[in-house]
């Protein structure tokens, strides 16, 4: 299995656990490459994630955070791979409540069931999402809800390191992506 690192506005630092997956599983791990991180347009970025999505052919599961989980359940919904045999979507953020204009080309959230098996995790106190909304989105999306607790946004500032709960949630995917091909 491969994974597909699909980071949110500003990309993921150093510090963030999908940086450090990478860096750690280098022979398993890519991240689509948008071409502004810090303005990001839904259109651009949906079609970088498919151009990206097209190079595949191997089985993979995408790994979005943040922005990078809206994305993905844009091209989820518009868009299919038999390649893509799941999604992890960690901390969605909720580009309909942001007061953020840069974030406005992401609204509204698609709300209909996605065609792989998806996992969404969410922090109890997510600033970009509130737990309640997070998990609304799972249910329309067909996904597992999993709720982690006090984690803040879920990224390289909630200082998790290699994130090694994340990783088992992961390896749960695996197993969902698993018994759905078969």
């Amino acid at each position: 299995m491969r994974y597909l690192n699909i980071p949110g506005l500003y990309n993921s630092g150093d510090n963030h656990w999908q940086t450090r997956w990478e860096q750690t599983y280098a022979d398993r791990f890519s991240r689509v490459q948008q071409d502004n991180w810090d303005f990001p347009d839904k259109q651009q970025w949906v079609d970088r994630l498919d151009k990206t999505i097209k190079e595949i052919d191997t089985p993979t599961i995408l790994l979005a955070h943040s922005l990078g989980c809206i994305t993905a359940v844009h091209w989820a919904v518009t868009h299919y791979s038999p390649f893509i045999y799941g999604a992890l979507l960690v901390a969605p953020a909720d580009v309909e409540s942001s007061d953020k204009a840069i974030l406005k080309s992401f609204a509204p959230v698609p709300v209909e069931k996605l065609f792989m098996p998806t996992i969404v995790v969410a922090s109890m106190n997510d600033p970009y999402c509130a737990m309640e909304r997070a998990a609304k989105w799972a249910a329309y999306w067909g996904s597992r809800f999993v709720a982690i607790g006090n984690k803040g946004h879920i990224n390289g500032d909630s200082e998790l390191h290699d994130w090694q709960e994340g990783q088992a949630i992961l390896w749960q995917l695996e197993e969902l992506a698993a018994a759905n091909v078969i």
